[in-house]
């Protein structure tokens, strides 16, 4: 795995040698002219318009990159692709810290438990599985021989497993398959708790919020690439694969607000927030990466040949003004934006967060019941069945 990065930023991380059985990596300036060549279109004028700019190039999976997901306490990025194995990544560095490889073919998607201290992964090979991110002090002989081994293998999805997530609890994890099926783990006891047949083609995203007491999922049957909540759980942030993003207050059933000029038709693409709520950041067909005012729907930034393939997988950091974006197979590349605008987006507060989705909901003018397409997603409350301390 290399890490490349523009000469002008070199001296913020110097990687020190890892030890022999990790990949080399080596931070040099990039040697085909890509990182200086990602052209950003002028953003809007204003104090706090977000300049993302990149900082790294990563290199180390062979084929086309599905998921990257920073761990909640920022201390780790984790990556899957259809390649098999799962490259987690120290920060600030970013330099190889783990590789796990258990998995017998291509993994979809990742997803990190509240406390950052387990990851969990979906794979065609029809399991989930549940590994250490860290090794535990109280780990025993055999896992210290072999600490890329999964601690749980989930048994159960009749097809390729598409989706996964974490409860905010750490005890459950939800799972989405080709099946048509979600599926709810107790993932201590490694048993499947509920199968429930929620869709009528493959699911294509699966999310809990934030307490735990409501999921969501969407299918390829509703035309939907990914879902997520909103950090309020009161409203849904729904792609859909006619290249729109909307904002969806799923008591009411109305679209409040659509997110337009990215281009999404074919794959499942994810999208998320900006640690401050403020902005929503999606990648692109065409090879952009695009972020949107939550509020006026107004494009702050679009930067040009992002990457030289479709942009798949987005991620932001949960604290920092980082993001990481992956491709598909033309550009197998992990990167990462450093926002170096003026200081002014921190992170928000629930009360921030409140006003601004609010705001976006009052003042989107974005369609009620939607302009094009519905929005076609499951939303169920958690039965106290399964997850009796709620």
């Amino acid at each position: 795995m290399d890490v490349d990065e523009p000469e002008a930023r070199r001296e913020a991380f110097d990687d020190s040698d890892r030890p022999q059985k990790r990949q080399r990596i080596d931070a040099e300036p990039g040697d085909d002219g890509e990182a200086r060549g990602a052209a950003s279109s002028p953003p809007p004028a204003g104090p706090s318009t977000p300049a993302y700019s990149l900082k790294y190039i990563i290199k180390g999976h062979k084929k086309a990159i599905s998921s990257v997901r920073f761990s909640p306490d920022g201390k780790f990025l984790a990556s899957a692709a259809a390649d098999t194995p799962i490259h987690i990544y120290s920060l600030p560095s970013f330099s190889l810290y783990r590789t796990l490889t258990s998995h017998t073919e291509g993994i979809s998607d990742i997803s990190f438990s509240a406390d950052s201290t387990l990851l969990a992964s979906a794979s065609d090979d029809r399991t989930v599985r549940i590994w250490e991110v860290t090794a535990s002090p109280a780990a025993t002989d055999n896992a210290a021989r072999n600490p890329e081994r999964s601690v749980r293998v989930l048994h159960g999805h009749l097809s390729a497993v598409f989706c996964v997530a974490w409860h905010p609890r750490g005890d459950l994890v939800a799972s989405g398959g080709m099946d048509e099926t979600v599926r709810v783990w107790d993932v201590q006891k490694g048993k499947c708790m509920r199968v429930l047949p929620a869709h009528s083609d493959a699911v294509s995203g699966v999310q809990f919020n934030r307490d735990g007491t409501i999921i969501v999922s969407c299918s390829w049957d509703g035309y939907m690439s990914n879902v997520f909540f909103s950090p309020n759980s009161k409203f849904l942030f729904a792609s859909t694969l006619d290249s729109t993003i909307r904002l969806w207050d799923f008591h009411t059933d109305k679209t409040l607000k659509t997110y337009v000029g990215h281009d999404n038709r074919k794959f499942c693409i994810s999208s998320t927030l900006t640690p401050s709520g403020k902005y929503l950041v999606t990648g692109s067909e065409n090879h952009k990466l695009v972020l949107w005012d939550i509020q006026t729907r107004e494009i702050v930034q679009s930067i040009e040949e992002a990457h030289r393939d479709a942009i798949m997988a987005i991620a932001s950091h949960p604290k920092k003004r980082v993001l990481a974006s992956a491709g598909l197979e033309k550009d197998p590349t992990i990167r990462i934006w450093f926002d170096e605008g003026e200081e002014l987006e921190g992170l928000a507060d629930e009360e921030e967060v409140d006003r601004l989705l609010n705001g976006a909901a009052v003042n989107g003018h974005g369609g009620v019941n939607g302009e094009g397409m519905d929005v076609e997603a499951e939303v169920r409350e958690i039965p106290r069945y399964i997850s009796p301390n709620l």
